[in-house]
């Protein structure tokens, strides 16, 4: 599962995503690498077997596909290596089991995904980890919550559903010197946009399930890691018997070839909507990193090159007791967006977010907060579903 480096680093992201990961001398000149169904390999003597000294010894250690895979994420994060996990969530949970032992202390970002505070607070706990969560705006003092037995800082930027921006370098240079490894869930700008170990993170997390998959279709989580961090990965993997489907890989592969030119459409078509509903009376401020008006811009300008097509915005209401109806009122009235979990595939999907969870970040308070993902439908066929729902919410 290293790196192949198969592709210069020097060319352009679509180039790199076009050739990276396959290499068809290796496959008689096929361009896509084969999709290989294996549990038991067969070794060709009985030392071989007892010294595992080939390339492939059991399905679960990985296949031709599965590296085809590792490879492609590797060029991409400039990673040491990558294990591949049967969705999202599993990509931060195996870091955590990888990392974390009875007795350790975990800061967690306040904005994270709230499967992941899930198993903070449940599983993680009752390993005998405490967990601690901190403001995702603390940068460098971030310090000051450090403990003797804090081993991971866990960052997420932007932050789940608010968009909150992180100031990643800074948070590793504390986190370094007290020794901690530094995670981070990379999902929303992918490596096209933000390349986590440059910054100074360890381990860099990435729900395949939306960009590179962009279809709505696969379950699929990648975690990579530096050098240093990496044998703790691998080893966790093994141990925890984790593993992905072939096919599941090579739908994943398929999909990065065309998730550049994808993201420039998100991205494009969500500023452009985001931009629009910053000067809706309906609408009381708009949560996209973005936006030159948004309070962590300037930290996503200094470090991301891009953005991706997931954004928040704060319907104005009168009243908290009316939070709810108004939310309710303007999903409903949308036919154009689907109302449903994930994001990153072709289509627009909106959701009325939940915040009780929060412990240390203020949640909005002018009204409810609505996501929507931004897909690759056409941008004024968009805003009229949009104008609708706000026409609904309106009427309440």
């Amino acid at each position: 599962m290293a790196d192949s480096g198969n592709v210069n680093g020097k060319m352009g992201i679509n180039t790199r995503l076009a050739h990276t990961g396959n290499k068809p001398s290796d496959y008689f000149g096929f361009i896509n690498p084969p999709v290989v169904h294996a549990s038991t390999v067969l070794f060709p003597n009985a030392r071989a077997m007892e010294t595992r000294e080939q390339k492939y010894t059991y399905g679960t250690r990985g296949t031709p596909t599965t590296d085809a895979l590792c490879d492609a994420i590797n060029e991409l994060e400039g990673s040491a290596g990558t294990i591949l996990v049967p969705s999202g969530l599993a990509a931060v949970t195996v870091p955590f089991l990888a990392y974390l032992s009875s007795g350790d202390h975990a800061l967690i970002v306040d904005s994270v995904y709230f499967p992941t505070r899930h198993f903070c607070d449940t599983m993680l706990k009752r390993l005998g980890v405490t967990v601690e969560y901190y403001d995702p705006m603390i940068g460098a003092a971030i310090e000051s919550l450090i403990r003797p037995n804090t081993r991971l800082v866990h960052t997420e930027a932007p932050g789940s559903n608010t968009f909150e921006m992180q100031d990643i370098r800074a948070i590793a240079d504390v986190a370094h010197r007290h020794g901690c490894v530094v995670t981070m869930d990379n999902t929303w700008a992918t490596p096209v946009y933000f390349k986590p170990l440059d910054h100074g993170v360890d381990v860099s997390i990435h729900a395949s399930t939306k960009y590179p998959s962009g279809h709505s279709d696969v379950l699929l989580g990648t975690v990579s890691a530096n050098a240093a961090h990496w044998p703790a990965l691998t080893e966790a993997m093994v141990t925890l018997g984790v593993c992905v489907s072939p096919d599941d890989s090579y739908q994943i592969l398929r999909g990065l070839r065309t998730m550049g030119i994808r993201l420039e459409r998100h991205q494009e078509s969500a500023l452009s909507l985001a931009t629009w509903l910053e000067g809706r009376d309906e609408v009381a401020r708009v949560l996209h990193p973005a936006l030159p008006s948004f309070p962590g811009h300037d930290l996503w300008k200094r470090d991301f090159t891009g953005a991706s097509g997931i954004f928040s915005f704060v319907l104005k209401a009168e009243s908290p007791d009316r939070f709810k109806a108004k939310a309710h009122a303007f999903l409903d009235a949308l036919s154009l967006f689907g109302l449903g979990y994930s994001w990153g595939g072709f289509e627009s999907l909106a959701l009325h977010v939940g915040l009780s969870d929060r412990t240390v970040a203020v949640a909005p308070t002018e009204g409810p907060v609505l996501r929507l993902q931004i897909g690759l439908e056409d941008v004024a066929d968009i805003r009229r579903d949009i104008e609708a729902g706000l026409a609904a919410a309106r009427a309440v």
